[in-house]
């Protein structure tokens, strides 16, 4: 018996213009839609638009994963989020 598991992909939905709501962009960033909500109140997370919903752009998204920086430790990690 095989003890490998399929890997299950999701497909992230963008709009025309490039938006993509806040379930894809869960799926994007893999937080959940709730956690992005509370950064959204915290206003720590990626830069959104509310347009009756909320919209996030891949490229705000991208630039705030990518904003500290990419470590190659916890301990780096760690340092970065303390600041």
């Amino acid at each position: 018996m095989n003890s490998k598991m399929p890997l299950k992909t999701k497909e992230v939905v963008f709009f025309p213009d490039g938006r993509m709501d806040t379930c894809n962009a869960a799926v994007y960033t893999g937080y959940a839609e709730k956690t992005l909500a509370m950064m959204r109140c915290n206003g720590n997370g990626p830069k959104f638009i509310k347009r009756g919903r909320i919209f996030y752009f891949q490229d705000d998204i991208d630039a705030w994963m990518n904003a500290n920086g990419r470590v190659t430790s916890t301990a780096q990690a760690r340092n970065v989020a303390l600041k």
